[in-house]
């Protein structure tokens, strides 16, 4: 019991990351039918300048609370900032072209981000600066830390605004009308264009408080660690069913337990050569499973809940 509590734990913590990711991939999905597989190295930007941002604040005696937020802060800044050059120079030329053309310009996308990063902050593993105090707690004989404590509430409150946002406000409504049908949301009044930007801005956003929290999670930040993350991200919002909100956050969620309780029972049965080494392969199992039983997903895609 005290393994799967354990388990559960990193899990959830984990599955969080994977949620707030994968609503950046099903919000851009949902409102203009692409794959933006450069989401993931926008994870990337928001965990080096974040790094970048807290090496120069804190030696200055600034409480470390305080620095984290003004690097999140900047993070933020500067993934929006990404998010809206990648919609208005490489995707909204291509809006109206065959969908390949804009899914090969995503992964073009995704690559010069690569190295513009590696250039900038180098190609070895960064050091993340750990200047909060860990704290670590017990439940049911497993620990949870602080900073899981702090994944985990961030994460629900990021979704729960973003659920708000989308399904309680006029801009929400005009989003999910832009993602329904964007010639007649036009003709009523809404500037499709600007929308389309918001929702990039919106998922960027997103992205940097995630690139941050993996960051500070393991310690590291690395001009790469975008990519595998964004993969199993989109394999979540796939997992609960691309272009659906809630999907995205469930799908997360799942994804993130499958892979820590397949690492920990399934390690420990075979002796760790099929764990953590492995723990991705559990993962896309499930997601090959989902697709061949309910290829729609897990809730499916609900065309007029799009975002």
């Amino acid at each position: 019991m005290d393994t799967f509590i354990q388990q559960l734990i990193n899990g959830v913590t984990l599955g969080a990351v994977y949620a707030m990711v994968a609503l950046g991939y099903t919000m851009v999905y949902g409102i203009i039918q692409l794959i933006n597989f450069a989401h993931g190295e926008v994870v990337m930007i928001g965990a080096m300048v974040a790094y970048s941002v807290i090496g120069v604040l804190a030696p200055t005696g600034l409480p470390p609370l305080a620095v984290i937020f003004l690097a999140t802060g900047c993070a933020i800044a500067a993934c929006m900032l990404v998010g809206y050059t990648m919609e208005r120079l490489a995707y909204r030329p291509l809006r109206g072209a065959p969908r390949l053309a804009p899914l090969i310009t995503a992964i073009g996308v995704s690559i010069i981000l690569q190295h513009l990063a590696m250039m900038i902050w180098s190609r070895n593993p960064l050091a993340f600066p750990q200047i909060v105090k860990v704290e670590s707690y017990d439940i049911g004989g497993a620990t949870i830390t602080s900073v899981q404590l702090a994944i985990i509430a961030i994460a629900v409150v990021m979704m729960g605004g973003l659920a708000a946002l989308v399904y309680r406000t006029r801009l929400g409504t005009a989003m999910r009308a832009t993602a329904h049908d964007p010639q007649v949301a036009g003709l009523m009044g809404i500037d499709v264009n600007h929308i389309i930007a918001l929702t990039f801005l919106i998922g960027a956003a997103l992205a940097a408080v995630a690139g941050v929290m993996v960051a500070e999670y393991y310690g590291i930040a690395h001009y790469t660690m975008g990519s595998q993350l964004g993969l199993k991200a989109f394999c979540a919002a796939v997992l609960g069913g691309i272009g659906n909100i809630p999907g995205a956050m469930l799908g997360g969620v799942l994804l993130g337990v499958v892979e820590a309780l397949g690492a920990g029972y399934i390690g420990d049965l075979t002796g760790n050569v099929f764990g953590s080494n492995y723990q991705d392969v559990f993962a896309f199992i499930v997601l090959i499973g989902v697709l061949v039983l309910r290829p729609s997903g897990l809730l499916g895609e609900r065309v007029g809940d799009r975002a």
